[in-house]
């Protein structure tokens, strides 16, 4: 499943006018077997579409000195449903252990570089080392709330540092 949902991820990005459903015809891929190739297509299309911003804020946070290498972070698939990628901080100023980014909510901090995706990566609660960058205006209210409501899942790149390093430093 995962090799068709690659392929089919790549005649969608190489002509963008087609569904996953009609790239898989195209590649001759039974209608009735690919429905779970096709979901994930489209799972593979967001990671490789939010791949550059997420390059760019580990730039960032390596030039902030956050992270001793400028590597862009591993991608994961979750479930074939999501997207979610950990930036693990290993500077000597890094303020917290890691950062996750989930499509679904942002950015969150996490409480261990060796596991910063929960198994299944099942979404914490705020507390133990675990906090959430709310996009908007009040993060005080993301605050008051145990799991977050929907929040800006990506901020503008040349915003995503100066927003990481506030939030973590207060």
């Amino acid at each position: 499943m995962r090799l068709r949902a690659d392929r089919i991820a790549d005649l969608v990005e190489a002509h963008p006018g087609l569904t996953p459903a009609e790239a898989a015809a195209q590649l001759g891929y039974p209608a009735g077997q690919v429905r779970r190739a096709t979901d994930r297509a489209g799972v593979v299309l967001r990671a490789r579409h939010v791949g550059p911003y997420l390059t760019n804020v580990a730039a960032a946070l390596h030039r902030a000195g956050w992270t001793t290498k400028e590597t862009a972070p591993d991608v994961q698939l979750p479930g074939d449903d999501r997207v979610v990628a950990a930036l693990v901080l290993d500077g000597v100023q890094a303020p917290v252990p890691a950062l996750v980014w989930d499509e679904r909510y942002g950015w969150r901090t996490a409480p261990s570089r060796r596991h910063p995706i929960p198994k299944g990566a099942a979404l914490p609660s705020e507390g133990e080392g675990v906090r959430y960058l709310a996009g908007g205006d009040h993060p005080a209210a993301r605050r008051r709330r145990r799991r977050p409501h929907r929040l800006t899942p990506y901020p503008r790149q040349e915003q995503a540092a100066t927003l990481l390093t506030t939030f973590l430093t207060t």
